[in-house]
């Protein structure tokens, strides 16, 4: 992966954790803070702190890099962990592959069923019909759950069709919405939690409505709000604008953040992603 720069966004926040789900994972769990996701979070005074830092640049220990694809693919990073959010088979040109990929299968844009042989982890974010999926996925550094969530088929409704998934890492918490389709009820949003930063899908029609989106939104209150799923500028800026009465809005003109615990803001922000493919 290479990127000139690098946005570092870095809060005073920890809390509870979760399990475990192997030999090895107990191991290296202990390189892992423990996360607040289910826990309630003080209001805590911090800033927003940033500087520039070259992707090749070694990760800070207790820091998670954010990396934004295309359309609702993301990498995150937490020690040796990689992942990619919504894979749909192509983020580049490139011989990288990530240990894990996510998907959703409300759209060909988020799922595929071509992965390389490589990676070691395939979380579809759907089961059988109505069952949904169940992951809980601990790799140490990293912790993987999902959320299930319904997702609209032609006249109909399928019961946990997609889902939310929730990247537990260097004490935070860190949603993606996927292709969300409705607003979460009250227990999916026990669920998910409390996130640190949140990857929002802003369209306003093939996911939910922009209204909706804004009411998900300023209800989680995450530190970091990530808009995606975006088809044009205006179409963002439509959701910018409406936000920017109760978010303070950042264009941070970059691909990526690195984000730590210690140095969250301490108002809800919105930093806004430039999508870079992948190149060796």
């Amino acid at each position: 992966m290479r990127q000139a720069t690098t946005l570092i966004v870095s809060t005073f926040l920890c809390f509870s954790s979760i399990g475990v789900t192997s030999g090895t994972a107990q191991e290296s769990e202990r390189d892992r803070i423990p996360s607040h996701c289910r826990s309630l979070a003080n209001d805590i005074d911090g800033g927003t702190y940033i500087w520039r830092a070259a992707l090749t640049d070694p990760l800070p220990d207790h820091t998670v890099r954010i990396k934004y694809i295309d359309h609702a693919m993301f990498v995150v990073q937490a020690g040796e962990i990689e992942a990619v959010t919504d894979f749909n088979g192509y983020f580049g040109v490139t011989d990288w592959v990530p240990d894990v990929v996510t998907m959703n299968q409300a759209h060909s844009s988020h799922y595929t069923s071509r992965v390389d042989d490589r990676v070691t982890h395939v979380l579809e974010g759907w089961g059988r019909f109505a069952e949904g999926a169940e992951h809980n996925l601990d790799l140490g550094p990293m912790l993987i759950r999902n959320v299930p969530t319904d997702i609209r088929m032609g006249d109909g409704r399928e019961p946990n069709g997609n889902s939310v998934f929730i990247f537990e890492a260097g004490g935070l918490c860190i949603g993606h919405l996927g292709h969300l389709h409705h607003e979460p009820s009250e227990e999916q949003y026990a669920a998910i939690g409390r996130l640190d930063v949140v990857m929002a899908p802003v369209d306003g029609g093939l996911t939910v409505p922009r209204e909706t989106m804004v009411k998900i939104v300023s209800r989680l209150r995450s530190s970091i709000v990530i808009p995606m799923h975006w088809f044009s500028r205006g179409g963002l800026n439509a959701f910018l604008q409406e936000m920017s009465t109760s978010f303070t809005v950042i264009e941070t003109g970059t691909t990526e953040l690195l984000v730590s615990l210690d140095r969250l803001p301490s108002e809800p922000t919105i930093m806004v992603l430039e999508p870079q493919f992948i190149e060796d």
